[in-house]
C-alpha cells in the first residue's frame, strides 16, 4: 500500500488549513481578511532623514501605505 502525504491540506474537521508549499494568488484573485483585502503596500524608501520630524513624516507615510494595502487596521 503506497501512502502520499501532502504539504497542503485541511485538517481533519475543515476548520483550518495547512500550507507548507506555495500559495498562489492568480490573476483576479484576493487575499481576504475580516472581509478587507490584502495586498502589497506601495513601495516606501528607506528613510534618510536628519531630524525628528522628517522621520516622524517617514514614519507616518509609511502607516498610511500599511493602512491603503489593509496591512494595518485603521482603528
Amino acid at each position: 500500500m503506497m501512502s502520499y502525504n501532502t504539504k497542503n491540506h485541511r485538517e481533519q474537521g475543515g476548520d483550518r488549513i495547512i500550507i507548507q508549499g506555495e500559495l498562489v494568488i492568480a490573476e483576479g484573485g484576493k487575499l481576504l481578511f475580516n472581509e478587507h483585502q490584502l495586498k502589497p503596500a506601495a513601495f516606501q524608501e528607506a528613510s534618510t532623514a536628519t531630524t525628528v520630524a522628517d522621520a516622524v513624516a517617514d514614519l507616518n507615510t509609511l502607516i498610511a501605505k500599511l493602512k491603503a494595502a489593509g496591512l494595518m487596521a485603521s482603528e
